[in-house]
């Protein structure tokens, strides 16, 4: 090391402080609370996107012809049964802590 050019030195140093700041500002702006709660939001809706999609397929099978086919009955049930047990579960415990 005692035989480098001293403003070689000097550049490779300048070179790694460059590379030190622009990987700072990298982690500074992946750890941004602001930008973290935009991809949160963001794969949110995606993955809302992909449910919403998925129970489209349950409850309206697509036909031969690629259209949406007959609703299917039950699972139109069994989500009103499922409606129905939870409303009924959430007020019997209402009902029950009052006591």
């Amino acid at each position: 090391m005692a035989d480098r050019d001293p403003e070689a030195l000097e550049r490779e140093i300048e070179r790694t402080r460059r590379e030190l700041a622009r990987t700072i500002d990298e982690l500074a702006e992946r750890v941004n609370p602001k930008n973290l709660a935009h991809k949160g939001s963001e794969r949110i809706k995606e993955e809302a996107g992909q449910l919403v999609q998925a129970v489209n397929a349950m409850v309206r099978p697509e036909g031969e012809d690629g259209e949406p086919g007959r609703l299917d009955k039950r699972v139109v049930y069994a989500g009103a049964a499922a409606a129905v047990t939870l409303t009924a579960y959430v007020l019997w415990r209402r009902k029950r802590k009052r006591r």
